[in-house]
């Protein structure tokens, strides 16, 4: 049986989202296992162009294309403004008729690869080193920030990333244990135990949803997500034709609030501008005035797009 690298939620209702038009030019920033992008693809004409991005080496290994439609970049998506001009589609010029995009797809979710490989540290079920970086090629790891953050810091990123109350008395204890190197050492921080079994490593239940939202926020500080989201959003509104269209799949209340003040306002401060007359201004119209979520039979055959929220809409003219 083949390796589930990740499973992509709510694939249809992101894919009627789009629109896609078969001779146009589209960018899902968020390669992961390919499912979106190869469903797109198979949307496209002869001449239509697709570019997917991933900032992790592993998800472009694995795919295999030999479509010219096709271009695959590795890259994070808070350049994706960037990439498009190399590649020669520049941001939308009215007076440019090779300039923008169609339509762009972000999948914010994490891939069923980098939680199951205990090497990448992102799960606290597996020991491992405490790594979390999406790109393995630099930057900080997990390790670095638990063991060199104040624990003032460590208390942010906590309540910050992860909505954790108690994230005080958890930076407390991470401080207390250091260093920390290994996904074991902190969930032994974090609870007092970590025992393993059968190579996982052992957790109470009723611990698990808070070792979930703090292993959350550590990945989101190691690779400064947020910052990257809000940058990839004003590319994607500077790349979008108008009537061209953004989907955004998000599985948490901080990506989901920074997404839906974006649509709703072009900022993602969800400050809205108005035009002399009073009138709200916007770049983008939502195509759902409420977010989608998933079935209970997509639930059923993919638990992890339980939490999974798509919001869509339209860049204006």
């Amino acid at each position: 049986m083949a390796e589930v690298y990740h499973i992509p939620a709510l694939l249809s209702e992101t894919l009627e989202g789009l629109n896609i038009s078969p001779d146009g030019t589209y960018v899902d920033v968020t390669l992961g296992g390919g499912g979106h992008s190869r469903a797109i693809l198979e949307r496209l004409g002869e001449r239509g162009r697709l570019f997917s991005l991933d900032q992790d080496a592993d998800a472009l290994v694995r795919i295999h294309n030999t479509d010219a439609r096709w271009t695959l970049v590795h890259g994070n998506f808070r350049y994706v403004r960037n990439f498009m001009d190399f590649y020669g589609v520049p941001a939308w010029d009215p007076e440019d008729p090779d300039s923008g995009i169609n339509g762009l797809l972000a999948d914010l979710g994490v891939s069923f690869h980098h939680f199951d490989e205990a090497e990448r540290g992102f799960s606290f079920r597996f020991p491992g080193p405490l790594d979390m970086r999406m790109n393995r090629q630099g930057g900080k790891t997990a390790a670095d920030i638990v063991n060199t953050y104040s624990e003032e810091d460590l208390a942010r990123v906590l309540y910050l990333y992860g909505e954790l109350k108690n994230s005080r008395q958890l930076a407390r204890r991470i401080v207390a244990r250091r260093p920390l190197n290994t996904t074991q050492e902190l969930v032994t921080a974090l609870t007092g135990s970590a025992d393993i079994e059968n190579g996982e490593i052992l957790v109470d239940s009723n611990q698990k949803k808070d070792l979930a939202r703090a292993f959350q926020a550590l990945r989101m500080e190691v690779n400064d997500e947020t910052a990257a989201l809000r940058e990839m959003l004003e590319g994607a509104k500077a790349l979008l034709k108008p009537g061209g269209r953004i989907a955004v799949l998000t599985y948490h209340s901080l990506e989901d609030r920074i997404v839906k003040n974006f649509l709703k306002s072009g900022n993602a401060e969800g400050k809205v501008e108005k035009d002399f007359y009073g009138n709200p201004l916007s770049p983008f119209r939502l195509v759902n005035r409420q977010v989608i979520t998933a079935t209970d039979e997509e639930i059923e055959r993919n638990p992890r797009a339980r939490s999974a929220k798509l919001r869509v809409a339209e860049k204006i003219g």
